[in-house]
């Protein structure tokens, strides 16, 4: 359950940007995970809930964004959004893929009251 290591450590980010902000009170939070990344939803947000309790963040409302993967192919430069995870071009075959999009944790922002 990789899910509660990387909630700790957000968490960590949100209440230390919170507090640099004067924040009074966490009210939302937006993150952003890569498909790779393989978040179950359901999992991540119990686990931050969890750990935001006795904190500044304990009521903030948790929406969450799953993004596509995203691959160029090296070969013929074609961009592709995969929804399986078979890293093979769709246009020319070649596996001579580079990732664009996929392996992202992202605070994408924090909205709170001061």
């Amino acid at each position: 359950m990789h899910e509660l290591k990387i909630a700790e450590e957000l968490i960590g980010i949100i209440i230390e940007v919170a507090e640099s902000e004067n924040l009074k009170k966490v009210t939302k939070v937006n993150i952003q995970f890569g498909k790779i990344i393989m978040i179950v939803p359901d999992v991540f947000r119990f686990v931050f809930e969890s750990g935001v309790k006795g904190t500044i963040a304990k009521n903030a409302k948790l929406h969450l964004e799953i993004l596509p993967v995203k691959f160029a192919c090296k070969k013929c430069k074609e961009e592709t959004e995969i929804d399986d995870l078979i890293f093979v071009c769709p246009r020319c075959g070649s596996n001579d893929l580079e990732l664009i999009q996929g392996r992202e944790t992202i605070v994408e922002s924090i909205e709170g009251e001061k």
